[in-house]
């Protein structure tokens, strides 16, 4: 494996970890106001509470690594989603911020305030990234001098609004298979049923989306044709969907989580699919102007120290998590020092 193909596949394996573990605390702020009572409501927060931080170090370290090996797709990417970027850092700000400030007065009004400020953040975050998917799989007005020639409003185009709520229904169903795991009693009946809306939604948007992607939508949809293995890959995540009904079903909390886990995994490996060799598209001159894993890479040298720290902090990463997954496993419980 060559260090350019290395670093698409790193970029791939810390988007998966993010999308699967922030995808379930932004599932559960969404769902945050389908709680009843202050102590349902807080019950929710409790069970992302030790861990939503560190879910979100895998969005920072996949900004970090695109920069450092492929500096000019990120400043493409993030200058052409420059406003979108703004409203997604303002949606995660106000999710960590209306967390922190929610128990900090009694009044009825204070704390309703942050629960909707919570709730609709994790929305629009979740929104947001099923936007940016859609349109990297469309491809962006990229021109010659590897420019955004675009505006806003050309993003929020038909298909990738599509993307984007079903990112959201998406996350929803995950989030409340999370929150299936992590209650019982009444709330835990709520969080099954919650599953169900959210999977449903899911599975119909899913189904709208994948006929606009090989109706046109997306030109890389060819690529089956080209490579008939990943048709495997689509199998194996319809399984999983399937499976985390199947689970949820009967009522095996962790199997239902693990396969909700697996559909996200999957969902990002097509992605990738997709895109390979590319990281922005262009579809104003796709076969010149579209930014590769070699067009857009750092210099060899770069890439091979980069890969070396790689090698040296990601096991950390990888064992800091477990731990801390580890120490706060077992059911939600409210006391002294909850939220």
């Amino acid at each position: 494996m060559d260090l350019n193909v290395f670093w698409f596949v790193t970029l791939g394996v810390l988007l998966t970890g993010y999308a699967i573990l922030d995808g379930f605390d932004l599932g559960v702020g969404a769902l945050h106001l389908f709680a009843r009572g202050d102590d349902g409501r807080r019950t929710l927060m409790n069970s992302i509470g030790p861990v939503w931080d560190g879910n979100e170090v895998w969005l920072v370290t996949f900004g970090g690594a695109l920069f450092a090996a492929f500096p000019i797709a990120y400043a493409t990417a993030f200058s052409g989603f420059y406003l979108a970027f703004m409203l997604l850092l303002v949606a995660l700000v106000f999710r960590a911020v209306a967390m922190e400030f929610r128990g900090k007065r009694q009044s009825r009004a204070w704390r309703s305030c942050w629960d909707v400020a919570f709730s609709l953040s994790s929305a629009v975050a979740a929104l947001l990234f099923g936007v940016a998917a859609g349109n990297m799989l469309r491809g962006l007005p990229i021109g010659a001098d590897t420019e955004f020639q675009g505006r806003f409003l050309d993003l929020l185009n038909p298909f990738s609004l599509l993307t984007g709520v079903m990112t959201r229904a998406l996350f929803a169903s995950h989030g409340a298979a999370y929150l299936y795991l992590k209650t019982e009693g009444d709330l835990q009946r709520a969080a099954r049923g919650w599953f169900w809306r959210a999977w449903a939604a899911f599975v119909a948007l899913y189904a709208a989306a994948s006929v606009a992607a090989f109706s046109g939508a997306v030109p890389s949809s060819g690529k089956f044709a080209e490579y008939p293995w990943g048709w495997a890959v689509v199998a194996l995540t319809i399984v999983a969907i399937a499976n985390t009904a199947r689970a949820m079903s009967k009522g095996a909390a962790l199997s239902a989580f693990i396969s909700s886990c697996c559909t996200i995994g999957g969902l990002v490996f097509l992605l990738a699919f997709a895109l390979f060799p590319n990281l922005v598209p262009s579809t104003l001159d796709p076969a010149r102007n579209s930014l590769t894993i070699y067009s857009a890479a750092s210099s060899p040298k770069t890439l091979a120290i980069m890969r070396n720290i790689v090698f040296m902090g990601m096991p950390l990463v990888l064992i800091y998590t477990a731990a801390v997954y580890r120490v706060f496993r077992g059911k939600v419980k409210i006391g002294k020092y909850s939220y």
